[in-house]
């Protein structure tokens, strides 16, 4: 096997670990916040559902991250590279700063940035791409409003219901929890899935782009070792600072997400998961009064949502650079 395909896959399950360190608060904010259970045994309960869930739910998303963003002639490893450290270096610095950001716009804008440095924007598939920023900007609108209609709903069938009612909210968010963490494992670990086979393509290890058992199997694994460690400034920032979350929110917002991440999944849509758990928390407490969020901390999470492809667009590009130019130049002197 090719040095550099043995770096590519180093580096992209780095990319996954780091995903589901960076996207374990989307899971476990809202149950860990409304004490539904302890919160060791969620990250270790979600982890598993995360390593299970590609095994389930198939390998849609990968296969769109593979075919639909540039055709494989025009991409090399130096691309692929660029791509997973761009993406890397977003997520550990939107991890240090406490940002909930998306690791899905990080490692698709690394990859297009790279790929336009390498043989600018004529090569890129429009059509695909067109439909992949379709998913990843229209599934926050579509968790913020279904937070909202799935809140009213739950708030509706439960509106004579005595205090004891939070008792069995806080038992559901166990089995909601579960069905989150099995859409993140679907959707956010294919992602990875799609850049190591698309190595295995370039450099000839397979003719075709089908997703191998072994790149499902370590993709699931690093997605869930990175979920059971658990990001706890994410955690923080996602189950207190938009409103206090009670055990009604963290149902209804659980619920909402794993619907519209299951439903992506099976279309072959890479969305982020940070963006709907975020928009979702945001329209359960909206569906109870517009006041009660916190929306200066919504707006900055947003900015952050806006920033992250074109941010990662320019480092994937510059990494993309100085693999292709400067790292030669400096192990030659050598």
């Amino acid at each position: 096997m090719e040095a550099s395909l043995i770096l590519l896959i180093i580096f992209a399950l780095i990319f996954d670990f780091l995903n589901g360190v960076h996207d374990s608060s989307n899971i476990v904010a809202t149950m860990i916040s409304s004490r539904a259970i302890r919160p060791q045994i969620a990250l270790l309960m979600t982890a598993l559902a995360n390593f299970v869930g590609p095994f389930i739910f198939g390998v849609a998303v990968a296969t769109t991250i593979g075919n639909d963003i540039v055709a494989a002639e025009h991409i090399n490893m130096m691309v692929l590279l660029a791509a997973c450290f761009s993406a890397i270096f977003w997520n550990v610095l939107t991890w240090i700063l406490g940002i909930p950001s998306s690791s899905s716009h990080a490692i698709i804008g690394g990859l297009i940035g790279a790929v336009v440095v390498k043989a600018g924007f004529k090569v890129l598939l429009i059509k695909g791409i067109t439909k992949i920023l379709i998913g990843l900007f229209a599934s926050p609108v579509i968790g913020f409003v279904a937070g909202i209609i799935i809140a009213n709903i739950v708030y509706l069938l439960s509106w004579k219901a005595t205090p004891k009612i939070n008792g069995v909210f806080k038992k559901l968010q166990v089995i909601t929890s579960l069905g989150l963490a099995l859409s993140h494992g679907t959707n956010d670990a294919q992602k990875t899935m799609g850049i190591i086979t698309l190595g295995l393509v370039i450099t000839g290890f397979q003719s075709t782009f089908h997703v191998p058992n072994w790149v499902v199997l370590a993709c699931a694994t690093a997605i869930a070792i990175g979920t059971a460690l658990g990001g706890w400034q994410l955690i923080k920032t996602l189950g207190s600072k938009f409103y206090k979350i009670r055990p009604v929110h963290g149902f209804s917002s659980q619920i909402t997400s794993a619907i519209v991440i299951i439903a992506a999944s099976l279309l072959g849509s890479p969305v982020s998961t940070t963006q709907v758990v975020s928009s979702s928390i945001m329209g359960v407490g909206a569906a109870e009064r517009m006041s009660k969020v916190r929306w200066g901390v919504a707006g900055e999470i947003m900015i952050a949502w806006v920033i992250t492809i074109p941010a990662t667009m320019l480092v994937g590009g510059l990494f993309y650079w100085l693999f292709q130019n400067a790292l030669p130049a400096l192990l030659a002197l050598f």
